[in-house]
């Protein structure tokens, strides 16, 4: 796997992980979150990559919560990552994004829907950051292959592909794991986004419903199939969250997950 700055691989063999909350609500519940999973992932010696959106741009309606403004959520970003020596991962939505962006976090995320927007990846990769690609819910696996063509042509090699289910009906998302091999043919790391791929977007309510209670589930599924590394959001109180509460982890469950998932990795390796 290529270099990403902060990321302390040993040879304990582990996958990696992409864990935090949806969004950047604010510094002391962000760093919270931070502090407890460098403490977890530094003693199972799990590679973290901090995850946190600075901006939520795809909402269901207008009066959700979209963020606490750019550059501040941004720095919270930096801090965390200056503070637990930890790299971080963003979202971003625009090609004017990426390179602001850039200044705070070492991997720009591409949103599942915005995965064949050729100008979106190629800002992002002209950046020189790693780039986290996923993939859209009405493609398979074997097509991501164009996405990452789109990173390497723009002369950068660091990619990230992440799968979270295909669209099965009008309100629900369904994981083909076969999607996790044929990415890996790209040469790309391959991640599995666990919590998004249990989403129920689009409910009536207006508000994204989700299955927490088959994270384990998809978790242990994606790690047996040969999945480089999980992304998971967690946050110490889903149900108060600011965004997709109703699909992440308790931080609290989040040990005990990883224990078993250590223990198939070891299983199969």
């Amino acid at each position: 796997m290529f270099e990403i700055p902060k990321l302390s691989f040993t040879d304990s063999g582990n996958f990696f992980l992409m864990a935090g909350p949806c969004a950047i609500e604010g510094e002391e519940i962000a760093m919270q979150i931070a502090e407890r999973l460098k403490e977890l992932t530094t003693r199972l010696e799990i590679p973290l990559i901090f995850k946190g959106s600075y901006r939520k741009a795809n909402r269901s309606r207008i009066d959700s919560f979209t963020g606490i403004g750019d550059e501040k959520a941004l720095k919270i970003l930096q801090k965390i990552s200056e503070t637990f020596e930890v790299p971080t991962v963003t979202d971003i939505h625009e090609t004017e994004e990426a390179a602001m962006a850039a200044a705070y976090v070492d991997v720009l995320q591409i949103p599942a829907f915005l995965c064949r927007q050729s100008d979106l990846l190629i800002a992002a990769a002209k950046t020189g950051k790693v780039v986290n690609i996923k993939k859209g819910q009405f493609l398979s696996g074997e097509a991501m292959r164009f996405a990452v063509d789109k990173i390497h042509q723009s002369g950068n090699e660091k990619v990230i592909l992440t799968d979270r289910g295909n669209s099965f009906g009008y309100s629900d998302l369904v994981v083909d794991f076969r999607n996790i091999p044929e990415m890996k043919s790209t040469g790309a790391p391959v991640v599995m986004d666990v919590t998004h791929s249990l989403q129920q977007p689009n409910q009536s309510s207006g508000v994204t419903g989700g299955k927490p209670a088959l994270i384990e589930t998809i978790a242990k599924a994606a790690i047996a199939v040969g999945a480089d590394g999980l992304f998971i959001e967690t946050h110490p109180q889903p149900n108060i969250a600011k965004s997709d509460g109703a699909n992440m982890l308790p931080l609290d469950q989040l040990e005990g997950l990883l224990q078993k998932l250590i223990r198939i990795r070891q299983a199969i390796s």
